[in-house]
C-alpha cells in the first residue's frame, strides 16, 4: 500500500499537472471503484480543481462547487500520467479522470478489488472520511507520545494504526523501527521516555529520508515504480538477508497478508520473535535467538 513519503510524491506531480485545470469527465470502466451514488460522478464533469491534499492514505482532488474525489489505493491500486494520446495500461484500469491537461489513470493489479474512489460535496462529508491520525511533522515530541499511549499496543500496530498516526503502514513502520532500535513487539504502555524520543526522531527522519529520495527517482516525472518494497530498506522485504547496520540476517513475522521484518541483534536483543506459522511447525525446534541460527 503506498504510504505517506510515496503518496507526497504522487501530490507534488499531480499539482503539478492538475492544479487549477478543467476535469473534462470521469470514465469509469470498473463501476465497482466507485463506493458513492450522491454525488452523482457526472457532477465532477467540467469542474476546475482547486486544490489537493491528502487524509491519511487518502488522495483528494478537490473542485469547484465543493466537490471532492477522495481515492484510496489500498494495496495493489497505483495511479499512471499520461499524454497525448497515450493508451492506458489493460485490464488493470479501472478509472479514467481526463483532464486537460491530460489522463490520470486509477489502476488496481490482482483480482481483488479494494481500491475505491468516492465522490463527496462539503467540507462535513469529506471530514467524515478522516481515520482521525495525526501527521507526525505537525506535532511535537509530547504529543507523539500521548497519541502513543492511547491504546497499549505493540509498536508495530501503533505505528499503522490510521487512527492514532497519518499515513505510515506496514513498509515505514518497519523502517522506523529499525531506525529506533525497538522491538516491533514492545508495548506502547511500556516505553521508556528516552525510547519514546527515540521513535518519534526515527520517525520523522525516516520519511523525510524516503520523500527526499522518492523525489529524486521521480526526478519531475509522473512516478511510476510506487511499491512497498525498496532497494535501500535496511529490513522492510529483506527476509534473509544482512542487516545493513550489523549484518545478521533480517527476520519476519508472518500474519494475514501482511509480515513485520526486523533485526534481532539490533532491535530485539538477539531474541527472535516467535512467527506464528513457522514457530508451531517447528515447535522445541525454533531457535530462540541469532546465536542459536548461527
Amino acid at each position: 500500500m503506498p504510504e505517506l513519503p510515496d503518496l507526497t510524491v504522487y501530490m507534488e506531480s499531480l499539482e503539478a499537472r492538475i492544479a487549477n485545470r478543467r476535469l473534462e469527465r470521469v470514465r469509469l470502466l470498473n463501476p465497482f471503484l466507485l463506493r458513492t451514488a450522491v454525488p452523482a460522478i457526472s457532477e465532477v464533469a467540467g469542474k476546475r480543481v482547486t486544490g489537493l491534499r491528502r487524509l491519511g492514505k487518502r488522495i483528494v482532488i478537490s473542485l469547484e462547487s465543493d466537490l471532492h474525489l477522495v481515492l484510496h489505493l489500498m494495496i495493489a491500486g497505483r495511479l499512471r500520467w499520461l499524454e497525448g494520446k497515450a493508451k492506458p495500461p489493460g485490464r488493470i484500469t479501472l478509472a479514467l479522470l481526463e483532464f486537460e491537461s491530460g489522463t490520470l489513470a486509477f489502476t488496481e493489479a490482482g483480482t481483488k478489488r479494494r481500491a475505491s474512489l468516492h465522490v463527496v460535496q462539503g467540507e462535513k462529508a469529506l471530514a467524515a472520511m478522516d481515520p482521525g491520525g495525526v501527521e507526525v511533522f505537525d506535532i511535537d515530541e509530547k504529543q507523539f507520545g500521548e497519541q502513543l499511549r492511547k491504546e497499549n499496543h505493540t509498536l508495530k500496530r501503533a505505528l499503522a494504526d490510521p487512527h492514532l498516526f497519518a499515513g505510515i503502514g506496514n513498509a515505514y513502520s518497519d523502517e522506523i523501527l529499525h531506525r529506533a532500535r525497538l522491538s516491533p513487539v514492545a508495548l506502547t504502555n511500556q516505553l521508556k521516555e528516552e525510547q519514546v524520543v527515540r521513535l518519534y526522531e526515527a520517525t520523522k527522519a525516516t520519511l523525510q529520508d524516503w520523500i527526499a529520495r522518492l523525489r529524486t527517482e521521480a526526478n519531475d516525472k509522473f512516478p511510476e515504480k510506487v511499491t512497498a518494497f525498496r532497494e535501500g530498506m535496511a529490513v522492510h522485504g529483506r527476509f534473509g538477508k544482512p542487516c545493513p547496520a550489523c549484518g545478521a540476517p533480517v527476520q519476519r513475522i508472518r500474519y494475514a497478508e501482511n509480515e513485520t521484518n526486523y533485526c534481532a541483534r539490533c532491535q530485539t536483543g538477539g531474541k527472535l520473535l516467535a512467527d506464528r506459522s513457522l514457530s508451531r511447525l517447528l515447535k522445541k525446534n525454533w531457535p530462540r535467538s541469532v546465536e542459536e541460527m548461527e
